[in-house]
C-alpha cells in the first residue's frame, strides 16, 4: 500500500489519536512512542493534512508540502474578524 492509499483510508478519529501521540509523546494507554514509531505518525499526521485537510493556516503544510508562512499583516487580519472572548485592564485583577 503507498502512501496516499493510506492517507485517503485513513478516518477522522486515527488521525486525531495519531496527531494526540505526536503531540504528547504517548499513546493513549500512556506508553511511550518510540523515536521511529513518533516520526512515522508524524509523517502520517503531516500526510492527512496536506492531502485531506488541506488546511491554510499559519505554520502548516499546504498541498505543495511547504509550511504556509502568513505575514504579521496577514495574521493581524485573520484575527481581527473573530470576536475577542474578554478584555481586561491591568487593574481589573
Amino acid at each position: 500500500m503507498n502512501i496516499d492509499a493510506l492517507v485517503s483510508s485513513m478516518t477522522v478519529q486515527t488521525y486525531e489519536k495519531l496527531r494526540q501521540a505526536v503531540e504528547t509523546g504517548k499513546w493513549l494507554d500512556g506508553s511511550p512512542l518510540t523515536e521511529s514509531q513518533r516520526e512515522s505518525s508524524m509523517q502520517a499526521v503531516m500526510m492527512y493534512q496536506v492531502k485531506v485537510l488541506k488546511l491554510d493556516q499559519h505554520m502548516t503544510l499546504n498541498a505543495d508540502g511547504e509550511i504556509n508562512h502568513k505575514s504579521r499583516q496577514q495574521l493581524k487580519e485573520q484575527f481581527a474578524s473573530q470576536s475577542s472572548i474578554a478584555r481586561f485592564k491591568q487593574d481589573d485583577f
